[in-house]
């Protein structure tokens, strides 16, 4: 029978042993499942007017890689600009019907990017496919005869990452948009997994970043980031970091009391819209 230490021992041994088995395990299935935790799509997409939309009409976008993707889209009657969503990491499109009816009422154009893998779509949605989505959609624009200085790239939530992506790109080609509005934005996905997951090493196992603060100071536009005060889901400081990192022109508007999906709820409408016509 062994002794009393040496008994201590191999229990504390077999302790930590179990502890790292239960760990590495959880931390394999967090890996293997991440994007089943970043993208979370519905597929019964409606109509626009189910969604209180009418105006729209939907468009079928072919993507470089061969996918037909749904967007829906409603062109300007006011001064030309048109506003590209690209919508958060739930749902589809026809969730944001009522985040961007103030739009439409105010005459801007509407695009409501349709994301590989949501609402019907085809595909499954990582970093490099949203891009791809999104550049599909701006190409859409460009064939319509509307240029970047008239669009508007807004970001929700995930696609905040989308936004910065893509006004990069075209700051990059010496053809700036004419702004970039964000809605609770995160700096990077990186640091929002760090945020939800403090116990496991988020920066070597992320697979689709969006490193928006590394970007964000390269981009010379007008900037508005909006965030809520009280969001738990990509925390206030992310948004803040994000606006101190900025170029100028830039405006952050704090809503006080406001988490992270009922925004609209605190007049966020009415500060895009007054942000763009200032």
């Amino acid at each position: 029978m062994p002794t009393a230490p040496v008994y201590l021992h191999s229990m504390i041994y077999s302790t930590l042993a179990a502890v790292a088995i239960v760990y590495s395990a959880m931390v394999g299935l967090l890996y293997l499942g991440q994007r089943s935790l970043m993208y979370q799509p519905t597929q019964d997409l409606g109509t626009p007017a189910s969604h209180g939309i009418p105006e729209a009409s939907p468009v079928f976008l072919n993507t470089s890689g061969g996918l037909e993707l749904q967007s829906w889209y409603v062109p300007s009657v006011s001064d030309g600009a048109v506003i590209l969503y690209f919508h958060g990491n739930a749902g589809h499109i026809g969730d944001r019907g009522s985040k961007v009816r103030p739009y439409v009422e105010a005459g801007y154009g509407v695009m409501l990017v349709g994301y590989r893998g949501y609402g019907g779509n085809p595909g499954s949605p990582t970093e490099e496919g949203l891009y791809e989505d999104a550049e599909t959609a701006l190409s859409s624009l460009k064939e319509l005869g509307i240029e970047p200085k008239d669009w508007v790239l807004y970001g929700e939530s995930l696609g905040s990452g989308v936004a910065v992506e893509m006004a990069l790109r075209y700051a990059g080609a010496g053809t700036p948009v004419r702004a970039v509005v964000l809605e609770a934005p995160f700096t990077s996905m990186v640091d929002a997994a760090a945020n939800h997951y403090p116990f496991v090493p988020a920066r070597t196992l992320v697979k689709d970043s969006y490193d928006s603060l590394r970007k964000i100071s390269k981009i010379s536009t007008n900037l508005l980031i909006f965030h809520g005060s009280l969001d738990r889901t990509v925390p206030f400081l992310h948004g803040q970091n994000l606006f101190e990192a900025a170029l100028e022109p830039k405006r952050f508007h704090r809503f006080e009391g406001a988490h992270h999906n009922d925004l609209y709820d605190f007049g966020a409408a009415r500060v895009v819209i007054d942000y763009l016509r200032s």
